[in-house]
């Protein structure tokens, strides 16, 4: 992924080589290095080991918006990383996969936004957990940068501050 965005202590940076491959068909050869796979395709692919919490998986996973996260519970331990599918940027099923695999799961590896991913979204995916964003190939990850500065003030909660304003006043 050329267009891919990190927060790298807090601070966004552009990363000039991903060594992550993200494989979306279901059947066909595999490339070879670091990938991304589809749920099913990650399941089928761990041995024992891994399945079982005892070894910590060379792939990475991808969710699609159909995918419940509650599944990913015995595994959380043993991903490398998780990857969020944004097939259409008017599908939001995303934001929320993020937040609970957060807050109510405590994911803390990368959590990578990736599909439809477009500036005007990353304040916002920034809020719900993700700290990776595979911006669209057809946009300027540059002026992706800009979006990450989103809003100055936050009214809800969020990952990154769980009270809301009326809290947080003096």
């Amino acid at each position: 992924m050329n267009n891919l965005i990190k927060l790298i202590e807090g601070q966004a940076q552009v990363v000039g080589e991903d060594s992550w491959n993200l494989v979306r068909e279901a059947e066909g050869e595999l490339p070879t290095g670091l990938l991304i796979l589809s749920l099913e395709r990650w399941e089928a692919r761990q041995d024992e080991a891994v399945l079982c919490g005892e070894r910590f998986s060379l792939d990475g996973l991808l969710l699609s918006p159909d995918d419940e996260v509650e599944r990913l519970k015995p595994w959380l331990g043993v991903l490398p990383l998780i990857a969020v599918d944004f097939p259409s940027f008017r599908d939001g099923r995303g934001y929320s996969q993020a937040y609970l695999l957060r807050t109510r799961l405590g994911w803390r590896g990368e959590l990578r936004a990736v599909g439809d991913v477009l500036r005007d979204q990353l304040s916002h995916m920034r809020q719900c957990g993700f700290d990776a964003f595979a911006v669209r190939e057809d946009k300027s990850v540059e002026d992706a940068l800009k979006g990450l500065a989103g809003i100055s003030v936050q009214y809800g909660r969020s990952v990154l501050e769980p009270r809301p304003l009326f809290r947080r006043r003096g």
